[in-house]
């Protein structure tokens, strides 16, 4: 009977456990975790401290009683593995809350340690009021802070996803928020023309952003930046990037990538065929380009986690790619992007063409039309699509959802204009902005 150990259950690890139980009902599946909450929605996060989210416990989706009764899996959280015994198909763990150590044999071990906010070295970034947000138990700690404290003013650092959502969900339990980002333009996985449509949807909703501009000492109830202005404040979130957890994957001898990730097939397997990495942690390559790439999101960890359970069970299925597909509300703004941005073309040195449609997101006339601008780039002698964005008031996502399946299935901007999309006066128009990319693009 085949044994398997899985580290982390969150996302990529609950999920590799779910999914080989349900192909194999037989085997041993073991799966550990430091923390203290497993399978929880890391996305809903913020907006559990901005109250949207009412009930704390919706984002909690399974829990060891759960797994152990529906499904025969045996979770035990604030449990760490400390070491991989490669040679002898071991690990090493240690109980955190008795400090004992143990080992657990495996055959197959499945790393899915995710990721840690990074936090600066600056003066002042241990006060007791200075956050980041990456677990459940920081969710926990921001909410009780703001609860129990009662703040007028926070100061985000970043301006990412987590930073504008922060953003958003602070300002709707009527905090007042400063945005403090390094490079001139928010959201770097937009081009700057589109992420300057949520700059000033931050602005309009009286979020103050201070670009090309870092935070260097953090006082009592205020920040100093390295542009010589200093903010007056209450508290301050930390959410200037992620760090792949790897020490474990380093320490047993396995490949670390250039994206500094875990080192994967195309069955997620490391250098040790018996070792796979999934989620946040694990280096993956570029659908379009195939360079590694490294997308530290809960869709791409979901689906490695379903080809390691596959791969596993005895059906390969090779991984084609990531797109980094995503989506993000900003206020009264929403922003979608599949494949490659303006910068990773130029950084590539990739021959390409722009186009640009901007309209509404339904009939005109119809009451609740909104404006969007959606963009795609795209290689002009193949005819490739290498990238979409799009920024509106509503019915981006559905947009980017059709693109990323055009780049997946092959299909080319020209396509686009032939593609038979839903239409009636509340959805779409009879030529949706999608077709009329298509129709742009020819020359």
């Amino acid at each position: 009977m085949k044994k398997v150990i899985v580290v982390g259950a969150v996302a990529g690890g609950a999920t590799a456990a779910g999914q080989l139980r349900f192909y194999d009902k037989e085997m041993t599946i073991t799966v550990y975790d430091r923390d203290s909450t497993m399978s929880y929605a890391a996305c809903g996060t913020p907006y559990v401290i901005g109250e949207v989210i009412k009930d704390e416990t919706s984002i909690l989706m399974a829990d060891p009683e759960q797994f152990q009764q529906k499904r025969n899996i045996d979770v035990k959280l604030e449990h760490e593995v400390v070491e991989i015994l490669r040679s002898e198909k071991k690990i090493r763990v240690r109980n955190l809350k008795t400090g004992d150590e143990f080992h657990d044999s495996y055959d197959v071990l499945i790393l899915s340690p995710g990721g840690s906010a990074i936090m600066p070295e600056i003066e002042g970034s241990q006060k007791s009021h200075v956050f980041t947000l990456r677990s459940y138990g920081d969710m926990q700690a921001i909410h009780s802070y703001i609860q129990s404290e009662k703040p007028s003013h926070c100061v985000v650092s970043g301006a990412g996803f987590i930073g504008l959502e922060m953003a958003e969900n602070l300002k709707h339990l009527g905090l007042e928020v400063d945005i403090v980002h390094k490079s001139s333009a928010i959201l770097s996985i937009l081009d700057e023309d589109l992420s300057q449509l949520l700059h000033a949807e931050l602005e309009k909703n009286g979020v103050q952003v201070h670009t090309e501009t870092v935070i260097e000492k953090i006082d009592d109830r205020s920040v100093g930046l390295s542009d010589g202005k200093s903010l007056e404040t209450d508290f301050v979130i930390m959410s200037i990037g992620l760090k792949p957890n790897t020490a474990l994957a380093e320490d047993a001898g396995l490949s670390i990538g250039e994206t500094g990730g875990i080192r994967t097939n195309e069955f997620m397997q490391t250098d040790d065929e018996s070792i796979y990495a999934i989620g946040d942690a694990s280096e993956n390559f570029d659908f379009i380009t195939g360079d590694p790439k490294r997308v530290p999101l809960a869709v791409p960890a979901h689906r490695q986690a379903f080809l390691v359970a596959q791969h596993i069970t005895g059906n390969p299925i090779p991984k084609k790619g990531l797109l980094g597909t995503s989506a993000l509300k900003v206020f009264g703004l929403d922003a979608a992007m599949t494949g490659l941005t303006e910068t990773a073309i130029k950084e590539k040195e990739l021959t390409a063409k722009t186009v640009i449609h901007t309209g509404n997101s339904n009939a005109g006339y119809y009451p609740d039309h909104e404006k969007l601008t959606l963009k795609v780039h795209y290689n002009p002698e193949t005819r490739q699509i290498l990238g979409a964005q799009c920024v509106g008031g509503k019915g981006v996502d559905k947009r980017i959802d059709v693109i990323a399946t055009a780049i997946y299935g092959g299909l080319t901007v020209d396509d686009l204009q032939a593609l038979e999309l839903c239409y009636a006066p509340p959805f779409s128009s009879p030529k949706d902005p999608v077709n009329m990319i298509g129709y742009k693009a020819f020359d």
